[in-house]
């Protein structure tokens, strides 16, 4: 497992097909490990404003095609809303665990025609257009597989150049040894494969603490309500959309 290259955003714009999976912001559904914090309506809120941050970024970077994988289906009027503000398509991930819908998506794009799929989480906003420039680099310098890996053990980026069904069946998915069991079986195989940075995701209440004290992040805390921390937005900052 090697680490990715240093992106030239002039040299290496990316190109990639870009697919963000993301869940339906309803209450009680979504973030549920921060509902004690945010409430059920703030933890819904949250995951809507990191959607947005998400797709803002993979627009901002890629000249590729965007999917948007919607949870359970793309019948919400959220991702309605984001299908107009965003140039991208709405897909439905199918039935079966994270593997089998991230296996799914990645290949529909491989059929389609993409020479190069990312696939990217809406989990993680300390992920930024550098992260996707270098992933695709990477793709186009001949690696197979590119994780983007993260502090809880799991990753909230994947790359391919090929299909590799192998790296996603009979993973424990949700807990700590999603990363560790991954690099075996990209071992095992024998895929060339590189890694992004680690970086951290929200997902817990101690993830809302380091995000408050983001300056270009803090803003996604503001007026959740519950007991989210209340950072004081730097200057210029503008009020997120719910």
């Amino acid at each position: 497992m090697t680490a990715a290259p240093v992106p030239d955003p002039r040299r290496d714009a990316c190109d990639c097909a870009v697919q963000v999976f993301a869940k339906a912001p309803v209450a009680g559904t979504v973030k549920t490990r921060l509902i004690p914090v945010l409430g059920a309506r703030g933890a819904a809120r949250l995951q809507a404003r990191l959607t947005r941050f998400t797709l803002e970024r993979v627009v901002a970077a890629t000249s590729g095609p965007i999917e948007l994988w919607c949870a359970p289906d793309a019948h919400h009027p959220f991702f309605a809303r984001c299908r107009r503000e965003y140039p991208l398509t709405l897909r439905t991930q199918p039935n079966g665990d994270l593997g089998v819908r991230m296996h799914h998506a990645l290949a529909c794009a491989l059929r389609a025609g993409a020479g190069r799929t990312l696939l990217v989480g809406t989990d993680c906003p300390a992920r930024g257009p550098g992260d996707l420039y270098a992933a695709c680099a990477a793709l186009r310098a001949g690696a197979q597989v590119v994780l983007g890996p993260v502090y809880d053990g799991g990753y909230t980026l994947i790359g391919v150049r090929q299909d590799v069904p192998e790296v996603f069946a009979g993973i424990p998915w949700g807990t700590e040894e999603v990363l560790a069991c991954t690099r075996r079986r990209l071992a095992e195989r024998g895929l060339r494969a590189v890694e992004l940075p680690l970086t951290w995701d929200v997902d817990r209440a101690a993830d809302l603490e380091r995000l408050a004290t983001q300056p270009q992040l803090c803003g996604l805390l503001e007026g959740l309500g519950g007991r989210a921390p209340h950072p004081e937005a730097p200057r210029g900052q503008t009020r997120r959309k719910p």
